[in-house]
């Protein structure tokens, strides 16, 4: 069986009056993050480790932000078609495990929410992925709610165990 490991990074403005979608889900919020799609940093991380473990190089590669195609669509759509590149190479998600650095809205409330959308968008195990969150401390762009960040790793499989 080979096993590689996959990193994302992922960051976007917020602003005022816009959506904050993350995980999927729709935060209650002053500000959201901003963006040729929904502008998910928490899925675009994803998206990126996943296509980094496969060598199918980045998420803007596959879907760039000049591209109207993709112009407000859901990032979660962007995932399947990530999760639809790795399988036609032979690829299957072990898991996935991300953090979240923002000061706020919180969202510890939202993440079983975000590992079901994720899961259901995938088809893995709720118990596969890990989502975690952070503050920065109120420094920086971030501590001044200026912008959020996710970062993200996965391990993928390929080939069946040998005995």
């Amino acid at each position: 069986m080979k096993i590689k490991v996959g990193f994302g990074f992922d960051v976007h403005q917020l602003k005022d009056d816009h959506p904050f979608v993350l995980g999927g889900v729709k935060l209650a919020h002053h500000s959201g993050a901003f963006g040729h799609s929904d502008a998910d940093v928490l899925l675009h991380a994803i998206c990126d480790s996943l296509l980094g473990a496969a060598n199918l190089r980045d998420i803007g590669f596959h879907f760039s932000n000049t591209d109207d195609r993709w112009k407000g669509i859901s990032s979660l759509v962007l995932l399947q078609n990530v999760v639809k590149l790795l399988v036609e190479k032979g690829w299957s998600i072990g898991n996935i495990d991300a953090m979240v650095c923002l000061e706020a809205p919180k969202i510890n409330p939202h993440i079983p929410a975000m590992k079901k959308h994720i899961a259901e968008a995938i088809n893995i195990s709720e118990e596969d992925i890990s989502i975690k969150a952070t503050t920065n401390e109120q420094m920086g762009f971030i501590g001044r709610q200026e912008g959020v960040v996710a970062y993200a790793v996965c391990l993928i499989e390929k080939g069946q165990a040998t005995n």
